[in-house]
């Protein structure tokens, strides 16, 4: 009896930690499994925060932004020339001039550099005119104030921005397709050579002679007046400076190789020339004829 009981008690023993151990390894596996999980959830969460980051576009007014120092100096242009007219927010005035809302610094640009704005006078249409002088984009002075005045109105407002290529640099390297997007796109207003026609109720698409190319590319984004607005969906980029790139050739004039321009209206006015000077050739002939007769 003695050898017995010491061995039946080691026996149950064991049998009790053969029960627990199952228990405490499930209990293991749970809490591995649990961080697992969240491991796998942090990670996954950290992925698409780098994706995001890395793909996600960049806010309109960023660039407006980073240069404070610019934006307080074209509030100050603003607040010279534009307040009366746009209000101090941006709202617009009543019978003075529209909100600056969602223009961006695109249509800033391009009223101000052409001279459209400030307006000299109500009318149906923004006249071209010489810009003033301390906004004139050919002066150190004048294109810094152009460019504080975008970026004050882009921070404020947001809007469609101009590309960072200047001059020459905005026109493509194929004109024969950009003549066919303006022939598309622009030539029932602006005539296919650039020279403008009229429009309804007092408007009228300008010429294009003066235009240089960054008003030509900011003229596309903001839809000045009547004009629509071309956006990079409608009309990619590369579009758009193939465009300037045919504008400019028609327009240098260096594309007359039929002789006198005409007024660089092409066929319709030649073909009006040939048919005065036709039909009174033929009036003088009949004229003539009946005189021998």
């Amino acid at each position: 009896m003695t050898t017995t009981t010491p061995r039946r008690h080691t026996a149950a023993l064991r049998s009790r930690i053969a029960a627990r151990a199952p228990q405490s390894l499930r209990t293991s596996s749970k809490l591995r499994r649990r961080i697992a999980g969240a491991l796998a959830l942090s990670l996954a969460l950290l992925s698409a925060g780098v994706l995001y980051t890395a793909f996600a576009p960049r806010p309109q007014i960023a660039i407006a932004q980073d240069d404070s120092q610019l934006v307080a100096q074209g509030q100050q242009v603003f607040n010279n020339h534009c307040i009366s007219c746009h209000g101090a927010n941006l709202q617009g005035v009543t019978d003075r001039g529209p909100s600056l809302i969602g223009v961006g610094s695109a249509a800033t640009y391009f009223q101000v550099a052409t001279g459209r704005m400030p307006l000299a006078r109500q009318e149906a249409q923004a006249i071209r005119k010489a810009p003033l002088h301390d906004l004139d984009p050919k002066t150190g002075d004048g294109a810094r104030n152009i460019d504080a005045l975008s970026a004050f109105v882009q921070a404020n407002g947001g809007g469609p921005t101009p590309p960072l290529e200047k001059g020459e640099a905005l026109r493509g390297s194929d004109p024969a397709r950009g003549g066919q997007l303006f022939r598309l796109n622009c030539a029932s207003c602006h005539n296919f050579t650039g020279r403008g026609g009229a429009l309804s109720s007092g408007k009228f698409a300008p010429h294009l002679d003066e235009s240089t190319e960054e008003q030509i590319y900011t003229a596309m984004l903001s839809g000045p007046q009547n004009m629509p607005h071309f956006s990079d969906r409608q009309v990619s980029p590369e579009e758009k400076k193939d465009i300037i790139a045919y504008v400019t050739s028609v327009t240098d004039g260096n594309n007359n190789p039929g002789g006198h321009p005409l007024g660089g209206f092409g066929p319709v006015s030649e073909g009006l020339i040939a048919f005065l000077v036709g039909i009174g050739a033929m009036v003088g002939i009949a004229v003539w004829l009946g005189a021998k007769a």
